[in-house]
């Protein structure tokens, strides 16, 4: 542990940034989980679904948790799956 006062405090909030990144990141795995059973199942709301996972991805990629390229990938990986569906 650190005995220096400011390397105490960004122990603590490198803490609390890395929980926050956790669950943005678990988040994200989960809407494109769903958008992904959307897709397969050929649900009636899968644009919608594909739609909402886009937008995490964008929201995901802008608050620097994915780099930009590996959010092109999975979007167009998504929207490569729906059209397929269709």
């Amino acid at each position: 542990m650190a005995n220096i006062k400011s390397a105490k405090k960004r122990v603590k909030v490198i803490a609390a940034k890395t929980a926050q990144n956790k669950t943005v990141k678990t988040n994200l795995k989960t809407v494109i989980k769903q958008a992904d059973s959307a897709i397969e199942a050929k649900a009636a709301d899968r644009n919608e679904t594909v739609k909402a996972a886009i937008k995490k991805i964008d929201q995901a990629c802008a608050k620097g948790l994915l780099k930009k390229n590996t959010a092109s990938r999975k979007k167009s990986r998504l929207a490569r799956s729906l059209n397929k569906a269709v």
